[in-house]
């Protein structure tokens, strides 16, 4: 699995309640992503293990390679406004 440089790719799973807010977040933004279910794919709970150095999700990864773990929604739309993309 790659990470695309020009998607933001979102690592998390159903039953996380910060990762249901944060997609939720996207959607109304009508910002376009990739949603990672690390329950349904065990091998990207590594990879945004490796990306994040912690084992919390979500892990958002974002076009310049920046990333956060456990963002506020703050923390989303901040990112998303820097980076031009709201």
């Amino acid at each position: 699995m790659t990470i695309d440089s020009t998607t933001i790719t979102m690592y998390g799973a159903e039953w996380c309640r910060d990762c249901r807010r944060t997609k939720s977040q996207l959607d109304e933004l009508g910002v376009a992503y990739d949603y990672v279910d690390v329950e349904a794919e065990p091998a990207a709970a590594d990879i945004a293990r490796e990306i994040s150095g912690r084992t919390n999700i979500p892990v958002v990864v974002y076009p310049d390679a920046t990333f956060h773990v456990e963002p506020s929604n703050a923390d989303v739309e901040a990112k998303l406004t820097e980076l031009a993309l709201i």
